[in-house]
């Protein structure tokens, strides 16, 4: 194993954001509420009730952070008992209310168990009222992102939370056996699918191919007078089944719920930076773990240049730090897709450069088949792979132990295996490179091998550079392909096509960069 410390690795969630947090400040009334704090939910509500979708997203972005920072950096918000007769006990505000208070709970405190046993609670009421009730609501897009998004984490924190056991108190390990059904793997999945089913987003995905539906045209919002809150947490959880399967490492049924979203289209989970980023992180990490090594690395280099040219406009969002987070873990993806299935040609100049200044000297020295290797493999996976999680309850037996790395152990284990396999074949691929025909016995000589072991390993490379795509047909990750004529070995390369068209206005472009500097310096 690299010494990388797999919890400091901070992988996973995009909303993986906490330094150690400081303990609740013991001085907090949870029934003082500031006058701002009043006015605050006095005008939410307000808003809320008169779908204004505008004021109710500055509120919640802008308002809501600087409240944060200004009077509740240590301490939580006043309790929801305290602020309910400024919004007429409104049972739905108030739900909404407490899962802005936990979500901030989270980010700036340590959750107490009793408190994350809580926070599941409001979630199923919550989400109960959106599956069962009447919804009249228009909500911002971000805050349904983040409804979902901060549910899939606590579920995940919760699910870390509990795997260690070692230094559990006999309150808390009575309180895991009473709520044995908190954030259970089945109501976490259960709700997320209820959400997909009920919103009948599919269905809807499917009529706007045919012209019939305006959802993505609308982002989600309805301009008719109606809710989109059942419809958009629909299409959200999607995405964050994507990553409840990522997590538990079932990649192939993630990928199956995301289906429906076209990523290969602008959409609503475009329309959150961090629902974006959190759809082509998990979608890129499930296809690198099922060898699917070519749509892995497009996917990664359109993100990772979609980032480098928009990341100016979210420095003052408050997601700011994770964007650059998940923008160093996606790099760190790229490179060991790139160094198990050498496609450059499919990586735009921008990334490329940004690459090799983060990760050149590795890349070259992951190419080689030792352990050094094997040890940077293990290092950036560390790194950039999501937080892994055990799903299933512990043992309440003596001796008490942790297994909260037992999940990531066993991904990484069979990472570090695949890559080791690939690693065998990278000389067959070096001599394929060299040659358009050679014989079985002459590349047998080079590869100090006899013929047997040669027809075993290029049929080994062939297994290995073929893959399964979504649609179940099988497809090429090579960049150099082979058949083998009686004793003769024929290859293929193939060839990009050269788009000379980019690279001049690229030079052009430098060319009067440099002219503007050279008319700005004045001689004397």
């Amino acid at each position: 194993m690299a010494a990388i410390d797999y919890e400091d690795a901070r992988g996973g969630s995009y909303d993986d954001r906490r330094q150690t947090p400081p303990q609740q400040d013991l001085g907090y009334d949870p029934n003082f509420v500031p006058d701002s704090v009043k006015s605050f939910v006095v005008h939410l509500y307000r808003h809320i009730r008169e779908k204004n979708v505008y004021e109710i997203h500055q509120m919640y972005e802008t308002s809501f952070h600087t409240l944060s920072d200004r009077l509740f950096k240590d301490s939580p918000w006043p309790s929801v008992d305290a602020v309910a007769h400024y919004v007429d006990n409104d049972h739905v505000f108030c739900l909404l209310y407490r899962e802005m208070w936990f979500r901030h709970l989270y980010a700036r405190l340590t959750p107490t168990l009793r408190q994350r046993i809580d926070s599941w609670d409001n979630y199923c009421s919550l989400f109960q009222v959106v599956l069962h009730g009447v919804v009249n609501m228009q909500l911002p897009n971000q805050w349904l992102w983040d409804m979902v998004d901060e549910f899939v984490y606590q579920f995940q924190s919760f699910c870390q939370y509990r795997a260690k056991m070692k230094n559990k108190t006999e309150q808390e390990i009575a309180l895991l056996r009473q709520f044995d059904q908190a954030w259970n793997v089945y109501g976490v999945l259960n709700f997320l699918q209820a959400l997909v089913e009920k919103s009948m987003i599919i269905q809807i995905l499917e009529q706007e191919k045919e012209g019939l539906e305006q959802f993505t045209a609308t982002d989600g919002y309805d301009y008719n007078g109606g809710s989109n809150v059942l419809k958009v947490l629909g299409y959200f959880s999607m995405v964050g089944l994507l990553r409840v399967h990522c997590l538990l490492g079932d990649y192939h049924t993630g990928l199956k719920c995301l289906q429906p979203i076209d990523i290969s289209q602008q959409g609503v989970y475009t329309s959150v930076i961090g629902s974006h980023i959190t759809t082509i992180y998990h979608y890129g990490f499930a296809n690198l773990m099922l060898r699917r090594y070519v749509e892995a690395i497009r996917e990664f280099n359109k993100i990772l240049l979609y980032i480098f040219k928009t990341k100016q406009y979210h420095q003052k969002s408050p997601q700011y730090e994770q964007i650059l987070k998940k923008n160093e873990q996606m790099y760190a993806l790229l490179a060991i897709c790139l160094s198990l299935c050498p496609q450059n040609r499919l990586v735009d100049e921008t990334v490329n450069s940004q690459l090799r200044e983060k990760y050149g000297e590795k890349m070259i020295r992951m190419q080689r088949y030792d352990d050094e290797a094997f040890a940077i493999y293990d290092e950036l996976f560390s790194y950039a792979c999501p937080k892994f999680i055990t799903p299933s309850a512990p043992s309440f037996e003596e001796p008490l132990v942790n297994y909260n790395q037992d999940a990531y152990r066993l991904q990484l284990k069979l990472f570090l295996y695949e890559a080791k396999q690939q690693q065998l074949l990278s000389g067959v691929r070096t001599f394929l490179k060299v040659y358009s025909t050679i014989s079985l016995a002459k590349l047998a000589s080079y590869m100090e091998v006899d013929e047997p072991t040669l027809r075993t390993i290029l049929m080994t490379y062939k297994h290995k550079t073929h893959s399964v795509d979504s649609d179940g047909k099988v497809i090429s990750n090579a960049d150099v392909d082979f058949y083998i004529d009686d004793d003769m070995i024929r290859v293929m390369e193939s060839k990009p096509a050269k788009r000379y068209g980019d690279y001049f206005l690229r030079q052009i472009a430098k060319l009067e960069g440099v002219i503007n500097e050279m008319d700005s310096v004045k001689l004397e």
